[in-house]
């Protein structure tokens, strides 16, 4: 069965071609799925024979919602859902002054090892295709009731791993007969695969890249991240600003903050020195408990004093807004839950 979820429209088109159907039929089809149908009988202007030719060798969706937790501090609300041979991933849905965000996964599980994270526990199932990641969104509109206008590809898994069924998702959510969500709306995070980040200026240069990066020297980014043995921090920073020159956009590195690890003054001031003159943002992170991970958080004063450090040298920092507080933790601990 073909998920037409997966499909470009130029792969939709080809399809209704092998199918003896014409090709203007693929656009139809492509504009009722991203309305949110995904009962072929529902599609009242396509003939019935393509509907039963539909029905017999495609599907519409490959998505079930496990479980659902709704914040009742601020419309956040957690998904987990299962894929039909039986992984689970997890996605969420995020209220702000600028509209609706979802945070997608691209993979079940994660291979890249970082210590803090929940999501690589147990490694790396498979990739998704790019009909699973649209799902996650359609499902979490159909759920809510709610048009979502900003995407975050930063739940389970590491997109640059999976880039070329991450690259689809980009163009069918991006598309004008479609969700038409513009690529500056977007966002892809990666923990640091040099190569892929050449080919994703690129092929995407207008959507916004966040690199994790929680560390300011080899060691202490070393400890928590597997990569950075293969990419250390002069190779990633020095891709950072060919990134940067190249699209003329600003990165976002993310800096988790882990007690007595990466959040001394001397780590700030280190910080501000590898950055300075760089077109970016720090997004500092207070970390999420993870069970067993033997690394603990810091107090939102702690971020606030780290992120004054920056701002006085310069560096444009936020920290994150605390978004479902009381709904869970960590991005992958209700999958890593499920699991166990």
């Amino acid at each position: 069965m073909v998920d037409l979820r997966s499909l470009e429209l130029h792969e939709m088109e080809a399809l209704m071609l092998r199918l003896g159907q014409p090709k203007f039929r693929a656009k139809q089809i492509f504009q009722w799925i991203y309305k949110g149908i995904s009962d072929f009988d529902a599609m009242k202007n396509i003939p019935k024979i393509l509907r039963e030719l539909l029905a017999q060798h495609c599907s519409i969706g490959t998505v079930q919602p496990l479980e659902i937790q709704k914040s009742k501090k601020d419309g956040t609300r957690k998904y987990l859902f299962q894929l039909p041979d039986g992984n689970t991933i997890e996605s969420v849905f995020m209220q702000y002054k600028y509209g609706n965000s979802i945070c997608v996964s691209s993979q079940a599980g994660c291979r890249m090892g970082c210590k803090f994270c929940a999501s690589t526990r147990n490694g790396l199932s498979r990739n998704l295709t790019p009909g699973e990641m649209v799902s996650q969104l359609l499902e979490a509109e159909r759920d809510t009731g709610e048009k979502i206008g900003h995407i975050v590809v930063m739940g389970t898994g590491e997109p640059f791993d999976n880039y070329e069924n991450v690259a689809a998702f980009l163009r069918i959510v991006n598309d004008q007969n479609g969700l038409n969500i513009g690529m500056r709306n977007i966002t892809v995070s990666t923990c640091g695969l040099v190569p892929v980040m050449e080919q994703f200026a690129a092929d995407f240069p207008q959507v916004n890249l966040a690199i994790s990066l929680h560390g300011t020297t080899d060691a202490i980014r070393g400890s928590m991240m597997p990569i950075n043995h293969r990419y250390p921090l002069e190779m990633l920073l020095a891709a950072s600003k060919a990134y940067t020159e190249k699209t003329g956009r600003r990165i976002t590195f993310e800096y988790t903050l882990v007690n007595g690890v990466n959040d001394r003054d001397e780590d700030a001031e280190r910080l501000c020195r590898l950055l300075h003159g760089m077109l970016c943002h720090v997004n500092l992170i207070p970390l999420n408990r993870v069970e067993g991970a033997g690394f603990d958080t810091v107090s939102r004063k702690r971020a606030a004093e780290f992120q004054e450090i920056l701002e006085h040298r310069g560096i444009a920092a936020t920290v994150r807004r605390e978004l479902g507080a009381d709904i869970d933790a960590a991005c992958g601990q209700l999958r890593l839950g499920k699991q166990q």
